[in-house]
């Protein structure tokens, strides 16, 4: 029997759809086994916390083991181009930060293009620095700090973990906006030694983020000079921000999840949904703020969004200083 006109187009229409069929399939039964989320960083540090907690939340939340792996190295370009290389199946996340925007400009050979290469699906926290000086210094405000470092060239030196890190990045805009010749120590991975240095005085200045400075802050190890975020920082509503004397001045860092590029669509987005759903649950905001944090909610777009403009603005700092990594 001839098919009639109707069975031709039910059947043209499931004929069509069949490609689109598989990836329909992957993305609704995600994830089906453990996720990988890879961080290039190394375990017990900030972004190596804050990936855990996330982690730990998806986990929960969709049944499946994410596993965090941590591939220190190379200023996390290791962990960034293991991602980049992976199969864009939603079963290898990046743990993505302001440190791939940093070195976008940074390292002049790179394997990828952070920006092309990993797919952008949320962001979870953001992390500000404080400005910091032993309490035995001079200044106590930051007017006082500008004027002192203007008033005594060469007598102040500046910490920071190593060249091209956040710290020491936000130490460079400090430094161009103001005008002030500080140099800058880089301490290959910061920690201990960092912290006792600055403790002790023999460095004078630091830019370390909330989560390693807040303790040493509340002992008065340290004195908090500014914040650099663009408003006051909660935990630290007492100290002033740079901006509030260096008009434009913020350097925030965040954290968030990238995928590798071709990561189908519907696992983005399911993954962006559970993210943000931490953002809104008060048990994980609770955990963010232990973290020295706040959440920071949004969707992929706004995500590829901050990656751009923080690309941009780092660029623009590491290309005046010419800063090569070691």
């Amino acid at each position: 029997m001839k098919p009639s006109r109707r069975t031709f187009l039910q059947l043209g229409a499931g004929a069509a759809a069949l490609p689109f069929a598989p990836q329909f399939a992957m993305a609704h039964a995600y994830p089906a086994r453990p996720v990988r989320l890879v961080v290039g960083f190394a375990a017990g540090s900030s972004p190596d916390n804050s990936a855990r907690l996330i982690a730990q939340w998806l986990s929960e939340r969709l049944g499946q083991q994410f596993v965090v792996e941590n591939r220190p190295g190379a200023g996390t370009n290791i962990a960034t181009e293991a991602v980049v290389k992976a199969a864009p199946d939603g079963y290898t996340l990046l743990l993505a930060g302001a440190s791939s925007t940093i070195n976008a400009t940074l390292y002049e050979k790179l394997g990828f293009n952070f920006i092309r290469d990993i797919a952008p699906v949320g962001t979870t926290i953001r992390l500000a620095a404080v400005m910091v000086v032993n309490p035995s210094f001079p200044a106590r405000t930051l007017p006082e700090f500008i004027a002192y470092a203007r008033a005594n060239p060469g007598t102040i030196n500046m910490a920071a973990s190593t060249i091209g890190g956040t710290d020491y990045i936000a130490g460079e805009l400090f430094k161009s906006m103001t005008g002030v010749r500080i140099p800058i120590v880089p301490y290959r991975g910061g920690g201990a030694s960092m912290q006792a240095d600055i403790i002790s005085g023999q460095v004078q200045v630091a830019f370390p983020t909330t989560p390693s400075a807040l303790g040493y802050i509340r002992t008065g190890q340290y004195r908090a000079l500014a914040v650099t975020s663009a408003e006051r920082w909660p935990g630290l509503l007492d100290v002033p921000t740079v901006g509030e004397f260096v008009p434009g001045y913020e350097a925030t860092t965040f954290h968030g999840i990238g995928v590798p590029k071709h990561t189908p669509t519907n696992i983005i987005e399911k993954l962006n949904r559970e993210i943000n759903a931490a953002h809104a649950d008060p048990r994980m905001q609770a955990r963010f703020a232990d973290l020295g944090g706040v959440p920071l909610p949004g969707s992929p777009a706004d995500f590829g969004r901050l990656i751009v403009s923080e690309t941009e603005k780092w660029g623009k700092v590491i290309r005046e200083a010419n800063l090569r990594p070691e």
